[in-house]
């Protein structure tokens, strides 16, 4: 068929090229017209026209010839040309032929490659087939076999309970309800010791886990710890500075006392000046003047007057300022303006030897980490740790236990319900609502129990660490040991080669009950003690 349609495109071809040919003759005898015209018109307007005319027809004679010699010419070179294109085509349609022969031979050979396979993988599954009918015949008649002796079974065992029935005297229902009450009695005894065994660990649990949240919120905060202090002591350049500060008939002395609403010790330490206020504001506010004075060397009324007002300015400035730092620290706001330089004014007041903001800073930072622990809410939690001893900022001035007067002013600025009974009920002074008031209790107790945080001094906790270290040290197999948790834990850690795993135990209960023994301190002390054994060696 391919053949057929390239046979007939070569006729074509040839047409279209017979065509050009017959267009250029027509153009040259179009030409030749109307050369023949021009020389009519010559040969009319000449007396030599006919001359011209024969002349003309020679010349369009001579064109035509050469015209129709071309034209043959160019039918030659066509004819050639479609001969080469016929060769051509039919070289390069036979060279596809032998291609395409070539693959669909290539292809037959795959095809009966894969019938192979499929003849063989098709023998293998009658194979398998054969032998899972097999199986399936022999299974078949187990369980045949097998139901056989179930019924022979079943039959053996109802005569055998039969038979028991009759030596029992009881029948078979009578023997299952026995044989249940039995195993009940037994088992309701094995749950109540289980129950009991359970809660006794659950209880020790909790107890483990309640003090290692706490231990772990005690070390994540430990801040500085200060003297208790009611006084301040202003040292003098000279004995002569003291009279110039009482002033002629003491107006001067009159005027500090007055303006700042402190007392002012003159001839109690010699070259200082002692300030006494039970108001840490104020005395702060007049230690600042005092000091201020003496640089400035003018005292007098109006001088004291003038920097009293400028003093107590920069002191309001700064509680507020004090204020807003601690809340900003522990993440809290919407705090109103009174609040915050409420909280300032803990700044200069001191419970024991710990300044008030800082305990409540610290009481606020162990309650955020408990509460994350246990799943309270964070927030609410560090906002009633640093509110709990709001009260104490005006407890001089107003009647009554500061949990009640912070309980009142937190009431008054609207604050939430759990923290204000947090606050109130930290002190035992009215009934717990919330598992807040009782966290508020104990990091309120963490906190006061700290060492250095009370009535214990620096000096006090430093010995007592030394005396840990060297209780531990005096066992005999000790490497080295340290105080550490702020002395809650006695790390000892012992030579191997020496202390055995058994003597290592002996040895923490002998530290322990020599610490009990010898030593006072508040809450427990941890005593671990570390055997390490390490295999050492060398590529040479």
């Amino acid at each position: 068929m391919n053949g057929g349609l390239f046979q007939g495109a070569i006729p074509l071809a040839f047409a279209s090229q017979t065509i050009v040919i017959g267009v250029s003759v027509l153009v040259n005898v179009l030409l030749l017209v109307w050369l023949l015209v021009r020389r009519k018109e010559e040969v009319e307007n000449r007396e030599t026209g006919e001359e011209l005319m024969k002349k003309t027809r020679d010349e369009a004679e001579l064109i035509k010839q050469k015209a129709d010699l071309e034209a043959e010419n160019i039918i030659k070179e066509a004819r050639i040309k479609a001969k080469e294109e016929v060769i051509s085509s039919r070289d390069e349609f036979e060279a596809s032929t032998r291609q395409r022969r070539k693959e669909l031979q290539k292809l037959e050979e795959r095809l009966t490659a894969k019938e192979d396979n499929v003849d063989k993988k098709q023998a293998q599954l009658d194979s398998r087939l054969e032998a899972l009918e097999a199986r399936d015949r022999k299974l078949h008649q187990e369980q045949e076999n097998l139901k056989e002796k179930m019924e022979q079974l079943q039959a053996r065992s109802e005569q055998q309970i039969a038979e028991l029935e009759r030596v029992a005297s009881m029948s078979q229902d009578e023997a299952r309800e026995l044989l249940l009450s039995r195993l009940e009695e037994s088992l309701e005894a094995e749950r109540g010791a289980l129950i009991h065994r359970f809660q006794e660990e659950n209880k020790q649990h909790l107890m483990e886990e309640s003090q290692t949240i706490m231990v772990n919120a005690m070390q994540r905060y430990s801040g500085d710890c200060a003297y208790e202090r009611t006084t301040s002591t202003i040292p003098l350049p000279n004995e002569d500075m003291k009279g110039r500060i009482i002033g002629r008939e003491g107006r001067n002395i009159r005027t500090i006392e007055s303006a700042t609403g402190v007392n002012v010790l003159i001839d109690d330490t010699p070259e200082a000046v002692v300030i006494s206020c039970f108001d840490p504001v104020r005395r702060e506010i007049a230690r600042i003047t005092m000091e201020r004075l003496l640089a400035d060397g003018r005292i007098h009324p109006a001088r004291v007057e003038e920097i009293v007002a400028k003093v107590r300015k920069e002191v309001e400035a700064e509680i507020q300022k004090a204020g807003q730092e601690a809340a900003s620290k522990l993440g809290i706001t919407r705090l109103r303006p009174n609040i915050i330089s409420l909280l300032g004014r803990l700044k200069f007041r001191y419970s024991f030897s710990q300044n008030v903001l800082m305990h409540s800073i610290e009481v606020a930072s162990m309650m955020g980490a408990i509460a994350a622990s246990v799943g309270l809410d964070e927030r609410k939690a560090k906002r009633a740790g640093l509110l709990h001893d709001i009260g104490k900022a005006v407890d001089h001035e107003v009647e009554g236990t500061h949990a009640a007067i912070g309980a009142d002013l937190l009431k008054r600025a609207g604050e939430d319900e759990d923290v204000i009974n947090a606050v109130a009920a930290h002190h035992e002074e009215v009934e717990k609502t919330s598992l807040m008031a009782i966290l508020v209790q104990i990091c309120d107790t963490l906190s006061a129990s700290r060492p250095g945080a009370r009535s214990e001094t620096t000096e006090l906790y430093l010995k007592r660490l030394e005396q840990l270290e060297t209780i531990g040290k005096s066992f005999d197999g000790v490497d080295n040991c340290y105080a550490i948790q702020a002395g809650r834990e006695l790390r000892v850690i012992v030579k191997p080669e020496v202390i055995t795993e058994e003597r290592a135990q002996i040895m923490a209960r002998e530290m322990a009950e020599r610490i009990e023994k010898e030593m006072r301190y508040p809450g427990q002390i941890r005593v671990s003690v570390i055997r390490e054994t390490r295999s050492i060696d060398y590529a040479k």
